[in-house]
């Protein structure tokens, strides 16, 4: 979860007219559309269901593009047009946090979705303080109906985050069973549980050149225990070859962080949230460090 504010720059001056508030509003929807676009090219077949994630924001934020340049015209009897800004628009979709999605390894469609959901919810915030900057009053309701489209787009954005996030766990709970032959749920101690049994067999089949390499890592990038998992005693190594094995645990390791940005997402109070924040980031960086650990 990020910690800095959603809007990190208010509008520097009133928009005084309506031309130039569709070109706003026009230039950050595509702005949108071009960097969703632009991401669903560069991700890989591998990673297809985010690919198609994005695909439909970018097309989401193209229709957006068609509404605007209509309701322009409408209103104003001409299309949105650039030389009507008087100052650059805020960047409401920044690269770099698009960068970060294709760069991660954690990419999932939750991601995905939160990630718009994210940027939808900043959109609101924009709008909001161009309300209240504005003295033109048409321009305040056009501003004021362009924040509840961002505020109506979020709610429908964190309902696919959420129905993304379930089915996630449910991947997980099947290869549960599939590991176990028992239907246990996918609860966060539970998986910590199983991963760690994983990562123990995992350990196992290390060559002495891999542990030395594991040993001079960095331990906060590694699980809970993993150090001291190569000499546990009575380990019962999980089922399957080494392969399956590495597999499991990742993506045991990436439900994990995701389970855990989802309850910092829905804390009811800042205790619970700066707790599964830090227990993300925590889970995070684990599974960076399996995802080494898995290239040797």
């Amino acid at each position: 979860m990020r910690k800095e504010p959603l809007l990190t720059a208010v509008p520097p001056a009133p928009v005084q007219s309506l031309g130039e508030l569709y070109a706003i509003a026009l230039d950050l929807a595509e702005k949108a559309a071009s960097r969703y676009g632009a991401l669903a090219e560069r991700i890989d077949e591998n990673a297809r269901p985010v690919r198609d994630v994005f695909e439909l924001l970018s097309k989401r934020e193209r229709d957006r593009c068609d509404g605007l340049a209509a309701a322009r015209f409408a209103d104003c009897g001409k299309r949105p047009d650039a030389s009507d800004l008087r100052w650059p628009p805020i960047d409401l979709v920044p690269a770099a946090e698009i960068d970060d999605v294709r760069g991660s390894s954690l990419s999932t469609p939750y991601t995905a979705w939160a990630l718009a959901a994210r940027h939808r919810q900043r959109a609101f915030v924009f709008w909001t303080y161009v309300i209240a900057l504005a003295k033109n009053p048409s321009v305040r309701l056009t501003a004021e109906r362009l924040a509840l489209e961002a505020l109506s787009d979020g709610n429908l954005l964190r309902r696919e985050r959420r129905l993304a996030w379930r089915a996630e766990r449910k991947v997980t709970t099947d290869e549960t069973v599939a590991a176990n032959g028992t239907d246990e749920p996918t609860s966060a101690p539970l998986l910590e549980s199983l991963l760690l049994r994983d990562i123990a067999a995992w350990s196992q089949g290390l060559t002495p050149a891999q542990r030395e390499h594991v040993l001079a890592m960095d331990a906060a990038r590694l699980p809970l225990n993993f150090l001291t998992s190569f000499d546990a005693a009575g380990v019962d190594p999980a089922s399957g070859d080494i392969e399956q094995i590495k597999r499991r645990a990742l993506r045991r390791a990436e439900q994990l962080s995701n389970i855990y940005l989802d309850e910092a997402d829905r804390a009811a109070d800042q205790s619970s949230m700066e707790r599964a924040q830090k227990l993300a980031a925590q889970s995070i960086l684990r599974l960076a460090g399996l995802r080494q650990l898995s290239l040797l």
